[in-house]
């Protein structure tokens, strides 16, 4: 059980920081860059993301946290079951679940527009704001996940 403690925590805090990049400097520099190079470096780097190291890191994690979640439950009575049940929730919605119910779309659409198309110029700049802004709740999330777990540790 340590172990897989260890695991959600570790992994939480690989995914909190690759979703702080993206929110530190990525988008930024991508917003920096001409609507058509941004849009296409940006799809570029959507498909690329669907690689099995990354997605083993994000729904690894998930798994994890859904059995830490569940024993938790189960072992309420133990110290630092709390911190397993929230750190574990918190990944699971706050970082899994913004994924899938708001990034995901986001870059949905992205994958449909022209680089250099009127519609893609007007869809980049909404895309930049919403996108980095459940960027940001999708670290905190991970972040504060890896925090609560690494607590549950000890």
């Amino acid at each position: 059980m340590f172990a897989l403690k260890l695991l959600a925590a570790l992994g939480c805090g690989l995914m909190a920081g690759v979703f702080f990049a993206f929110s530190t400097f990525v988008m930024s520099a991508l917003a920096r860059l001409q609507p058509s190079q941004g849009i296409a470096a940006m799809q570029a780097i959507n498909i690329t993301a669907i690689d099995p190291l990354f997605m083993t890191a994000l729904f690894g994690t998930a798994a994890a946290c859904i059995f830490l979640a569940i024993s938790s439950l189960l072992k309420w009575h133990q110290p630092g079951a709390a911190y397993l049940l929230f750190g574990s929730l918190l990944y699971l919605v706050g970082t899994v679940g913004v994924t899938i119910a708001f990034n995901v779309p986001l870059n949905d659409a992205l994958a449909t527009v022209k680089p250099d198309s009127t519609d893609g110029a007007s869809l980049w700049a909404s895309y930049l704001a919403n996108w980095t802004f459940w960027n940001h709740i999708r670290t905190a999330a991970a972040l504060a996940a890896a925090a609560l777990l690494t607590i549950a540790l000890t």
